[in-house]
């Protein structure tokens, strides 16, 4: 039964059909023994019930028909001196109800003064007793009225309640996008670092090593442990990235760095032939880990495109101090073109995915060429990154 019930609230011209059509019985079997013109009677009984069919799809077009049809069966039954009474004509009510809760109460007080003329008519012209057909009749649309008050009010909150929910949604599906978002970026910006300083630095030890391969073998012996140590550096820094971006890790399982990793980092490039000025103030080791791993891949991607584009004998100059409140970061190159081999090609993501990481710690960034040619970065970060949120 509650299936039925819950389907029959999506089909509301079956429901309806099923009201006329109780309507209809009521009429026949009720109201003809008291008609002396069963026939007029029956036409009239078939032709009241009709409107409530579709009183929910054209509810202004029905409720005009049933009022016609109401004034037309009081003159019929003057006219051919019938005074039996049509239960169908509840159907009025009905009509005043479906006005007043789905479309709207000045609607509704026009079909109220029609049911008014209705009502005087069949008072004057079938001699009904005037103040019981006021009284029944009067309270009988003063319920339907209310009813239909209180049913406005439900379909009022319900649409309130499904605009809040569909907003709900909204924001729900939006976040879950602008999360997905921040997590493709956030592991872009990790392998692009991991990645592009790995190779950048393979790509040139190579190519030192293919020069120097006959001419000095040592060096094209140093050039290849150089490769070996940074590919397998790589790949554990690439395990680990990936270990760590599968699930949600806290902020304190994020790697710490500090000034061993900075030292071991600079060690390496130097290792490649690039001359290194490494300058370490204040307490580095104590930052908390984003902080650590943020300064890390600045001075790792700053390193990482010094080597590719300065020129001969390139040396670059990292200092990192820290303040009170903040850790800033500065690295200086020579400037210079590349001149072994062709150039190392670039995404040119790199200053992008600085300024991003930057950005996210709530921290500034400036980067960009000095008047004698020197490319430097300089970068802020605060101790407190949620501070700044």
């Amino acid at each position: 039964m509650r299936r039925f019930s819950l389907w029959l609230r999506g089909k509301p011209v079956v429901a309806d059909s099923i009201l006329a059509f109780a309507l209809l019985l009521c009429d026949i079997f009720i109201g003809i023994g008291e008609s002396s013109q069963p026939v007029a009677f029956l036409v009239l009984s078939g032709l009241l019930p009709l409107p409530v069919v579709l009183r929910r799809i054209y509810p202004r077009a029905m409720a005009a028909a049933m009022l016609v049809l109401a004034i037309n069966t009081t003159m019929i039954g003057y006219l051919l001196d019938d005074d039996a009474v049509h239960p169908a004509l509840i159907a009025l009510g009905i009509m005043l109800y479906t006005l007043v809760a789905y479309v709207g109460r000045r609607e509704g007080l026009l079909l109220l003064a029609g049911l008014a003329v209705d009502t005087a008519l069949s008072v004057w012209l079938l001699r009904q007793p005037v103040l019981s057909t006021i009284w029944t009749i009067g309270m009988y649309y003063a319920l339907c009225w209310t009813l239909a008050e209180f049913n406005g009010a439900r379909h009022a909150y319900d649409a309130e309640v499904a605009a809040r929910l569909a907003v709900a949604d909204y924001d729900r599906e939006r976040r879950t996008h602008e999360a997905v978002s921040r997590e493709r970026t956030r592991i872009a910006r990790e392998l692009h670092d991991i990645v592009a300083h790995a190779v950048s630095v393979i790509i040139v030890q190579a190519d030192g090593a293919k020069y120097a391969l006959r001419r000095d073998p040592d060096t094209a012996e140093q050039a290849l442990t150089t490769i070996s140590g940074t590919g397998r550096e790589a790949l554990r820094e690439l395990r680990r990235t990936v270990a760590l971006l599968r699930t949600e890790h806290a902020p304190d399982q994020l790697p710490q760095h500090g000034t061993a990793g900075i030292a071991a980092m600079v060690e390496m490039m130097r290792g490649t032939g690039l001359a290194v000025d490494l300058e370490l103030t204040g307490e580095l080791d104590g930052i908390s880990p984003e902080v650590s791993l943020g300064v890390h891949r600045i001075i790792q991607e700053s390193l990482t495109n010094t080597l590719r584009h300065a020129g001969t004998s390139p040396k670059a100059w990292v200092r990192v101090q820290r303040h009170d409140t903040d850790v800033t970061v500065e690295v200086t190159d020579s400037g210079g073109v590349p001149v072994h081999g062709p150039a190392i090609p670039s995404s040119g993501l790199g200053l992008l995915g600085m300024r991003e990481r930057i950005a996210v710690l709530g921290g500034t960034m400036t980067a960009g060429r000095r008047a004698d040619g020197a490319w430097r970065v300089h970068a802020s970060i605060p101790l407190d990154p949620g501070r700044t949120e």
